[in-house]
């Protein structure tokens, strides 16, 4: 397999050094080819770490040629996520908040208790990132509210201000930023004298790249469509 990178900042510089010989190259304003279309396109895959400017390109490119797309990038709107699940049915896509296998375990765990501790614990999401991250709530913390409100039907709650109390079925949503933390995750089971909390902590960013590389070797094999990290650690096979 070879592998084209978009995207040369810190997470494509962890995604090019762990690939080693599987690297076909990187694309991005700092490397020998600027967009896709200046590449020899001799590789099977493409892991995206960019940012949402650049999914025109991607999308263009990756119906042409037919090469399966890595989406790693967060941030996208609505908009374009629309965008990414309409090439899927021409490529294989696979796209995710996040890349951790412990954190998609989380999301995984989310699923499975919410449903039963609803009707008498409050639900909170606390996320933690470094002072440089653009986007609030993290898109991690989205995917965590998406499981926990499909399994409620609560409504999130970003801002909690003022004077009034907690409203009954809402999901508060908090986000922290400071210094260099790499990511924290963390959902509050609160019930009467007892709390359950599930909790993931990023020591680096190479989780976020190993998961990414493990995602492309999952596409490379699969059919045309969309695909998701559960897909990587719970299916493993073709869709």
């Amino acid at each position: 397999m070879k592998v084209c990178v978009v995207g040369y900042g810190a997470m494509g510089h962890i995604v090019c050094e762990l690939l080693e010989e599987e690297l076909a190259y990187p694309v991005g304003l700092e490397c020998q080819y600027k967009t896709l279309e200046e590449t020899d396109k001799n590789f099977d895959c493409i892991i995206d770490f960019s940012n949402p400017a650049n999914l025109d390109m991607i999308l263009a490119f990756a119906k042409k040629e037919k090469k399966p797309v890595v989406f790693a990038t967060t941030g996208y709107s609505k908009e374009q996520l629309l965008r990414i699940k309409e090439l899927s049915t021409c490529v294989p896509v696979l796209q995710s908040a996040n890349f951790s296998l412990g954190v998609i375990l989380l999301n995984r765990l989310v699923k499975e208790i919410t449903p039963i501790l609803k009707e008498d614990f409050d639900i909170e999401i606390v996320e933690a990132h470094h002072h440089h991250k653009v986007d609030s709530p993290s898109g991690t913390a989205k995917m965590l509210l998406d499981s926990a409100v499909a399994a409620t039907s609560f409504t999130p709650n970003y801002e909690r201000l003022g004077f009034s109390p907690r409203k009954p079925n809402e999901i508060g949503v908090h986000s922290i930023r400071g210094g260099s933390i790499v990511g924290e995750h963390e959902v509050l089971y609160c019930g009467e004298d007892e709390v359950l909390t599930l909790k993931h902590q990023a020591q680096s960013k190479k989780i976020f790249a190993v998961g990414a590389i493990k995602a492309a070797h999952f596409l490379v094999k699969q059919d045309i469509g969309l695909y998701d990290m559960e897909d990587v650690l719970f299916k493993g096979g073709t869709k």
